[in-house]
C-alpha cells in the first residue's frame, strides 16, 4: 500500500505524485541543471506491506537493486546497511509489544507479560530519493516525515536527513521498550524469594529474556552499521549528515550497554531462582529424611520383638508391651528434637 509520494525542493514540499507519474518527475529534475546535483530536489515514497507490483515501478524509476528488492519485500532480514554505488539500503527492525486487543492476547490469562512483535523498516536512499518499506508492523512512521517538514533547513540536505530521521525514530523507540524490560526484571527479583513461586518466575524470566534477546538482535546489528555513517569513509550521501548519525550511534550504545546490563542481572536472577529451587527440593529432602529415620527405629523396634522365638527377653513379664511401646515413643521424641534443632524440621 502507498502511503504517499512527496516531492521535496529546498527542504520544502512541493507536489504529490503518484508512482506511474516519478519517471517523468526524475526527467524534470535532471533537466534543472547541476544547482540541484546535491539532492536539494529528491522525492519521498513511504510503502506498507508492499507487493512485488506495487515496488517494481519504483525499481524500474529509481534503479533498486534487486537484492535489496529482495529483502525488503521478504521482511525477515537482520538489520544492515548495504551500499550500492552511490546509493544506500538499510534493513532495522520495528519492535512494539502485542496489543492487548490482539486475538493472541485476547486469549491470555494473567500471566507472562505480552510478547514482543519485530517488523521491518527497509530504507533506498540515493541521490535523487527516498523509499521506505515497512513490513509486518502497524507502527507508523508518519511523525518522522512531519518532523522532517517542520524542519525545512535540515530537511534541505536531501536523501541522507530522512535516513537520519527514520533512523532515530526507530531507534529512540528501543528505550522505552528496554525501560519496560528492566522493570519487569525489577519486578521479578521482588517476587524471587516468595515462598513456592519458583516454576511461575522461572517461566517469566525466560519469556523476559526471549523479548530481550529480540531487543539486542534489532540493536546490536545496527550499531554495526551507524559507525560507518560518521567518521573515517563516510558515505557520500550522508557527509553532510553525519554528526546527526554521531547521535544515532551515542543512542545505540547507550542501548546496547542497557541491555547488557540487563542480561547480566536477568542471568543472575535465573540463577538465584534455580539456586533457591534446589535448597526447597533439599528441605524436602531432609524432612522425608528425618521422618523416615523416626519410622525406621520404630520399625526396628517392633521387628525385633516380634519375631517368633522361646527365648525371647520380657516375654512373659506383665508389663514387657507397655515398656515396648515407651521405649520407642521416647527413642522418637529423642529423634524428633534432634532433627528439629538440626533444623531438618
Amino acid at each position: 500500500m502507498l502511503l504517499h509520494c512527496t516531492v521535496y525542493q529546498d527542504g520544502r514540499q512541493v507536489a504529490q505524485l503518484q508512482p506511474e507519474h516519478i519517471g517523468a518527475a526524475l526527467q524534470a529534475r535532471d533537466a534543472q541543471g547541476a544547482e540541484h546535483a546535491h539532492g536539494s530536489r529528491f522525492i519521498w515514497v513511504a510503502l506498507h506491506d508492499p507487493t512485488p507490483e506495487e515496488l517494481a515501478p519504483l525499481q524500474a524509476a529509481f534503479g533498486l537493486h534487486p537484492l535489496a528488492v529482495e529483502d525488503a519485500l521478504q521482511g525477515r532480514q537482520r538489520p544492515k546497511l548495504e551500499e550500492y554505488g552511490e546509493d544506500l539500503f538499510a534493513v532495522l527492525h520495528l519492535l512494539h509489544f502485542e496489543s492487548p486487543a490482539s486475538p493472541a492476547a485476547r486469549h491470555k490469562k494473567a500471566g507472562p507479560p505480552p510478547r514482543l512483535q519485530t517488523g521491518q523498516l527497509a530504507i533506498f536512499a540515493g541521490p535523487r530519493y527516498v523509499v521506505s518499506v515497512r513490513t509486518h508492523s502497524e507502527q507508523s512512521l508518519a511523525p518522522v516525515r512531519e518532523r522532517c517538514e517542520r524542519e525545512p533547513e535540515l530537511l534541505r540536505q536531501g536523501p541522507g536527513f530522512v535516513l537520519y530521521a527514520l533512523m532515530d525514530e526507530v531507534v529512540d523507540r528501543y528505550f522505552p521498550l528496554t525501560e519496560r524490560i528492566e522493570d519487569e526484571l525489577e519486578e521479578i527479583e521482588k517476587q524471587i524469594f516468595t515462598q513456592g513461586a519458583g516454576r511461575e518466575i522461572v517461566q517469566r524470566l525466560y519469556a523476559l529474556k526471549r523479548r530481550l534477546r529480540l531487543l539486542r538482535h534489532a540493536v546490536a546489528p545496527l550499531l554495526e552499521a551507524a559507525a560507518r555513517l560518521h567518521g573515517g569513509r563516510v558515505p557520500p550521501l550522508c557527509a553532510q549528515a553525519q554528526h546527526y548519525f554521531r547521535d544515532v550511534f551515542d543512542h545505540l550504545s547507550r542501548l546496547a550497554a542497557a541491555i547488557d546490563g540487563t542480561r547480566d542481572s536477568l542471568t543472575t536472577a535465573i540463577q538465584v531462582n534455580l539456586s533457591l529451587v534446589t535448597i526447597d527440593d533439599s528441605d524436602v529432602t531432609k524432612r522425608l529424611a528425618a521422618w523416615a529415620a523416626i519410622f525406621g527405629v520404630c520399625t526396628a523396634f517392633v521387628g525385633v520383638w516380634g519375631m517368633n522365638f522361646d527365648a525371647m527377653p520380657e516375654l512373659h513379664w506383665r508389663w514387657g508391651y507397655p515398656a515396648a511401646l515407651g521405649l520407642i515413643g521416647a527413642v522418637c521424641v529423642l529423634l524428633y528434637v534432634r532433627f528439629r534443632r538440626a533444623g531438618w524440621l
